[in-house]
């Protein structure tokens, strides 16, 4: 089968998904009160981009957690991580440096924006002084607001913590079946899309806010299992 075949195949599972949990959700509109799986698979989708037949819009970023073994991670953790903070100290800000979400954004509208100089150490190391967080806490805020307003969908794959697991399966092949890096464009990307500005040349290629596996070939047994976890799941 040809990847625009898995592509449509893919599309077609994650409309079934959506209809499980009863539409896409918005990290502006979330808390950790909702029934989250304990270990999931996400996709985010670009809030104003459609795929070339402009019936569904486009994913953009495909992501887990707790690939490591004995990692305790939630989904709810790590999605709460891309979301940022509603309250303390810095509210509707974040933390760049516990999500690479949130880091990749905030290089592509530094990079926009002509920011370098006033954002020297965004992407420096993985702790900084409250001096430095401060002086960042514009920009997160900016990074909030663009991942808060991503529609996103999540799946239920509650496996063991390793890098072996089904959701490591699925998270890279996916990403490798909608990666556009290095082969024919497939639901080319608006041309006003933030990951242009990226200074990473796979995020701009692939036209996935992802950096890994986007140069990856997909096996295309996967699309069996995502369909098994989505069948067998009871949100």
């Amino acid at each position: 089968m040809s990847r625009k075949h898995d592509l449509e195949r893919f599309y077609s599972l994650l409309n079934r998904l959506e209809t499980k949990v009863n539409d896409k959700r918005k990290l502006k509109n979330c808390n950790g009160r909702i029934n989250w799986p304990n270990r999931g698979i996400y996709f985010f989708f670009a809030h104003d981009e459609w795929r070339d037949d402009g019936s569904q819009l486009r994913v953009t970023r495909i992501g887990t957690h707790a690939l490591k073994k004995d990692s305790k991670t939630t989904l709810w953790n790590r999605l709460r991580q891309h979301r940022g903070f509603n309250r303390g100290s810095f509210p509707d800000g974040g933390n760049q440096r516990g999500s690479i979400f949130r880091r990749i954004v905030g290089e592509a509208i530094i990079k926009k924006k002509g920011l370098e100089n006033e954002y020297p150490n965004w992407s420096q190391g993985s702790t900084v002084s409250r001096e430095i967080r401060e002086h960042e806490y514009e920009l997160e805020k900016r990074v909030s607001s663009y991942i808060r307003a991503l529609p996103f969908l999540w799946l239920k794959i509650d496996d063991k913590s390793s890098p072996d697991s089904d959701r490591g399966y699925i998270e890279r092949n996916s990403i490798a079946l909608l990666s556009n890096y290095q082969k024919d464009t497939i639901d080319e990307r608006s041309k006003d899309w933030l990951g242009y500005h990226s200074p990473k040349h796979k995020i701009r290629r692939s036209g996935l806010w992802n950096s890994n596996h986007v140069d990856e070939r997909y096996d295309p047994a996967f699309l069996d299992i995502l369909e098994r976890y989505i069948e067998e799941w009871s949100p």
